[in-house]
């Protein structure tokens, strides 16, 4: 927007001059189209005796008691401390979902969440997969949690909520009963201090342990195949060369689909080839011309009769030869006889030189 300013000077000359200035309008759309900060927690939640959680403790009032209808009115004049607390054993969706609504229970709520160690939760509940430690550590990144608590009694009693300064206690209604009492949260609830939550259906610790139980052999061979060992699955030796083996065979399956899908568009032109090669194949073995079904040394002729060869024809097998001397009796000379095995073919030439000798 333009303004005209008239200036007088000394000598009384006037000059005019023009001046920009902003308008309303103007004013907003520069503001709003300014970057705005970003708010993120950029930090991991702090344990209850960590210094940070230690000072935002001291400085709540808690003299001053607010009620669940202050609390909702949003007027508090502090921020409203609410506790949760469960075992958080592989932190999933149903666990973040309960700890947002307990967030979002009221404006400016400084979420605190109780975890009970290993030794109270397997004598209460049973074995957990993952150690406290590691339990502790999936809570403090979660981005509603405000201060974790660190080995968490089962039952509250009034001088644990006072230490802790809580106004509203979060779970889901379900009673859950103890040696003592057939629901932990019965006094709370009786006080107006609980706050119900909703569970998250489909989606627990037990379903979680049930899928992997039920598909053991699956993760048994999937473990194996990333690195791990026989010993840390705890399965035997056969198992796992068995396990390996399927592997392999589970591996030939995917490569082979694979293949086949590679294929894709092309499995219509191959199949389409192949019935042309074998039509033409076909029709080569058809247009053969007819063979004898005899051998050539067969004794048949071309025109279908039988040529057998005459006896005129056949030669004669060879005679078989006979010995033509015997051996000498023993009481004979051991000079001249001849042995049985020794043959002749020419009976007219042999000398007789007076001797007879007898067939």
């Amino acid at each position: 927007m333009l303004d005209i300013v008239s200036n007088t000077s000394s000598n009384g000359t006037v000059t005019m001059s023009r001046k920009r200035t902003r308008s309303r309008s103007e004013e907003i759309v520069s503001t709003t189209s300014l970057p705005q900060p970003v708010t993120s927690v950029c930090q991991q939640a702090p344990f209850s005796d960590d210094p940070e959680a230690v000072r935002r403790r001291d400085l709540c009032d808690y003299t001053y008691r607010i009620s669940y209808e202050e609390a909702k009115s949003g007027v508090a004049p502090r921020p409203i401390r609410v506790y949760a607390d469960g075992i958080y054993d592989l932190f999933h969706q149903g666990h973040a979902r309960q700890l947002m609504q307990a967030k979002n229970l009221f404006r400016n709520v400084y979420l605190i969440v109780g975890v009970c160690n290993d030794d109270l939760t397997h004598s209460k509940k049973g074995r957990t997969v993952m150690t406290e430690d590691e339990r502790y550590e999936a809570l403090r990144h979660c981005r509603y949690v405000d201060e974790i608590v660190r080995d968490a009694p089962w039952e509250l009693d009034e001088e644990y909520v006072r230490y802790h300064k809580i106004d509203f206690i979060a779970h889901d209604d379900i009673p859950y009963g103890s040696d003592e009492s057939q629901d932990v949260y019965a006094v709370w609830k009786a006080k107006g201090m609980f706050v119900a939550t909703q569970r998250t259906e489909g989606i627990s610790t037990s379903d979680v342990v049930a899928r992997i139980v039920r598909d053991y052999d699956i993760y048994v061979r999937r473990n194996l195949a990333r690195g791990y060992s026989a010993k840390e699955l705890n399965i035997s030796y056969l198992s796992e060369k068995k396990i390996r083996l399927q592997n392999k065979m589970h591996e030939l399956k995917d490569k082979g689909r694979r293949v086949m899908d590679s294929i894709g568009e092309r499995k219509d032109d191959m199949i389409a080839k192949w019935e042309e090669k074998s039509r033409e194949f076909i029709e080569n073995f058809l247009l053969l011309p007819p063979t004898s079904p005899f051998p050539p040394s067969s004794p048949t002729s071309s025109n279908g009769n039988f040529d057998f060869p005459s006896p005129e024809d056949e030669p004669l097998p060879p005679a078989s030869k006979t010995p033509r001397y015997e051996s000498p009796t023993p009481s004979s000379s051991s000079k001249n006889y001849y042995s049985v095995e020794e043959y002749s073919d020419e009976e007219d030439d042999l000398p007789t030189n007076g001797l007879e000798y007898h067939h």
